[in-house]
């Protein structure tokens, strides 16, 4: 068994907390009067639901609430196994949410629909709606690259920090919300409030809105309050910060050795701002911090210093506290499920979501409270807290969508050209030494270089830049490619006036390191090398995704980064490249030898 530390410590966890200096002021919203946040009352039907739900439910069922399955969006009829396994989650194990990943609007909303019929107490519905993930964003038929459509994607947070225009974090929060809010999802798993200060993690990057902890908090609050002004939960995440790592903890356990010093006037800023916002939501991360639990063993969702004495005690969050998926190795790796479920509730966690097996899950928390490990006024708390939730939230009393209804809000026409007119702002042109940009001449030659699973990545970036040029010639390359693939574009290049290499690395859960394998990236530095040794400046590299590819092309002349990977920043690319809309993008990191967080040419 794992070492947990005892609550009795918790008092002087707190207290240390209390008496740490003050972070630097950050000008993030005060509390909204969301009828979401923690803090608003609750009306008396409200209570009333809660009070008369919480007493209905059997010891199983109350632990039922507290467990959160993870369901693909897609059309399963309902004798299909996976649809039968997630009715017998409801309706023998009384499981309290589900949460939606990968299908199209309205299969989703149907989805959701079908599974409230089953259920006793409404269900949460969930979905991990970060900027440019595209959950909702429907699926691409293969065979004929046919775009099934979707919900709105908007560019990354990164991408919205980018533009400089701090309302445009209140304005794609509102949005996704309102969307959400219309297929039938209560949470969106957003925003993420890590402080993405360290160049090396493969798994924050893009999805963090920058490095300066002040400007990250603001850009969160108002995400959240823009979320929550729509109707939907938002979720502050990876407590209590998970910036500063180098180890996707989908595949592992990061260690974070900042000292309490650093975390309190970096990691908790926004978690600070995020929860005065109102936030109603915080999901644990699976990262070992000894500066704050004392070994680089124990997960933060594992640890009641952590997710009661720092998150509860001394941040005052009375929301809901949320584990991140149980099934990721940070936290799944050394324990079993009945382990690691007992331990997240002893340390503090309201909701376990996706245990690997939801139903050893409540067994195993079940028999901890029959032995006396855990009391039930433990479990009534977090399931208080959860059916109160569900109470805010409109679920409690309307847990139904309409399928016909919800065409006038997903992906409409003003949500889309909000999300395109973000992309462009959020252009950036780190670098520039030939004065390459705008393209002016003639004699283009588009390499797009892309993982074979990015069906979609490049298309549109191929039809705009022709549009500007029919002369353009486009070229793919792939992990897969061969040197001998490579070096046969040599005549192409050599006869271009202009050269683009355009690189789609997206940030993906548990693929590694977010770069461009290596005889790939060799072949690209030395195309950069080539050219800039000439004097020419005719090579210009295009990240659509990780900033900091730039690292492996280190000669290259012109660098423009877009922060996402998805249609409106391929459309805006070839639109800043072509000189058809101005840049003015600057960007929320550095990278030390090559940029400075603030650094844009504009054009």
């Amino acid at each position: 068994m794992r070492k947990s530390f005892l609550l009795a410590t918790l008092p002087f966890v707190a207290a240390a907390c209390t008496a740490a200096p003050a972070p630097a002021t950050s000008p993030a919203p005060a509390a909204s009067a969301s009828p979401l946040a923690p803090n608003a009352p609750l009306t008396p039907a409200q209570r009333d639901w809660v009070d008369r739900t919480l007493a209905s439910l059997t010891l199983r069922q109350r632990v039922g609430q507290m467990v959160m399955v993870w369901v693909l969006g897609d059309y399963t009829s309902t004798g299909d196994s996976t649809f039968a396994e997630v009715r017998r989650w409801i309706v023998d194990d009384g499981i309290g949410g589900v949460s939606m990943s990968l299908g199209s609007p309205v299969e989703v909303a149907a989805k959701i629909n079908a599974f409230q019929r089953l259920s006793r107490v409404p269900l949460l519905a969930s979905s991990d709606l970060e900027p440019a993930l595209g959950r909702l964003e429907g699926g691409v038929f293969s065979h004929y690259l046919m775009d099934a459509g979707g919900a709105t994607v908007f560019p990354t947070a990164m991408a919205i920090a980018a533009t400089g225009r701090d309302e445009d974090a209140y304005d794609v929060g509102n949005v996704i919300g309102r969307e959400a809010k219309a297929v039938g999802i209560n949470i969106n798993f957003a925003p993420v409030v890590d402080v993405n200060n360290n160049p090396q993690n493969p798994v924050i990057n893009t999805r963090s809105f920058g490095e300066d902890p002040v400007r990250v908090a603001r850009l969160a609050a108002l995400f959240v309050k823009g979320s929550q002004d729509a109707g939907t939960v938002a979720t502050a995440k990876h407590f209590p910060g998970h910036g500063d790592t180098d180890v996707d903890s989908h595949v592992g356990l990061p260690v974070v050795t900042a000292n309490w010093a650093r975390f309190q006037q970096t990691e908790l800023v926004p978690f600070r701002a995020a929860v005065g916002a109102g936030v109603a939501l915080v999901m644990s991360a699976h990262i070992a911090l000894p500066a704050l639990e004392g070994d680089s063993t124990t997960p933060a969702t594992l640890a009641p210093r952590i997710m009661t004495a720092l998150l509860r005690d001394s941040l005052h969050f009375r929301g809901v506290a949320i584990t991140d998926a149980m099934t990721m190795e940070g936290v799944g790796k050394g324990y079993g499920v009945a382990e690691s479920s007992i331990l997240a509730i002893k340390a503090g966690a309201d909701i376990l979501l996706k245990p690997s097996d939801p139903t050893a899950a409540i067994d195993a928390v079940v028999a901890a409270v029959e032995r006396g490990e855990i009391t039930r006024e433990r479990i009534d708390a977090s399931v208080k807290r959860v059916l109160e939730l569900k109470a805010r939230s409109g679920v409690a009393f309307n847990r139904y969508v309409s399928l016909d209804s919800l065409r006038a809000v997903v992906g409409a026409p003003a949500h889309r050209a909000m999300a395109q007119d973000i992309a462009r702002r959020s252009m950036t042109l780190i670098r520039d030494q030939g004065s390459l940009v705008p393209l002016l001449g003639k004699r283009t030659v588009v390499i797009q270089y892309m993982p074979e699973t990015e069906l979609r990545a490049g298309r549109v970036f191929a039809a705009a830049m022709r549009a500007g040029d029919p002369s353009v010639r486009v070229f793919k390359i792939s992990p897969a490619s061969a040197q001998s693939q490579l070096d046969a574009l040599a005549p192409a290049i050599a006869s271009a006036e202009r050269v683009v290499v355009a690189a789609y690395v997206r940030r993906i859960e548990g693929e590694g390191r977010p770069a461009i394998p290596a005889q790939v990236a060799a072949w690209m530095a030395g195309i950069a090398a080539a050219d800039s040794a000439s004097g020419l400046r005719r090579v210009a590299l295009v990240s659509f995704g990780n900033p900091n590819l730039i690292r492996q092309v280190p000669s290259v002349g012109t660098y423009l980064v877009t922060y996402s990977v998805g249609d409106a920043s391929e459309r805006a690319a070839a639109d800043a490249l072509q000189g058809r809309v101005p840049i003015t993008g600057t960007t929320p990191v550095s990278l030390p030898g090559f940029f400075a967080r603030g650094d844009g040419i504009r054009r």
